[in-house]
């Protein structure tokens, strides 16, 4: 199990061991949750604009009057 040392800026390394099974880079971001006295360190995957773009593209077109008042009673 690798160990790491906190500075006294209170930084980790994170272990190369680590880095390689996250498959983590410069730059990457991560998410630290913590239950306990237990935390997950998980690499956080980059937000894909053009997707998300592309698939908000599709959603228009429910988004008429005519949608607006069948679903008025909901």
């Amino acid at each position: 199990m690798p160990i790491g040392k906190l500075s006294s800026k209170g930084q980790v390394t994170i272990p190369k061991q680590v880095r390689e099974a996250l498959d983590l880079h410069a730059g990457d971001q991560v998410e630290y949750q913590v239950r306990g006295k237990v935390v997950t360190l998980t690499k956080v995957e980059p937000f894909d604009f053009p997707y998300h773009e592309a698939v908000a593209e599709t959603l228009n077109e429910w988004n008429t009057a005519a949608d607006d008042e069948a679903f008025d009673d909901l």
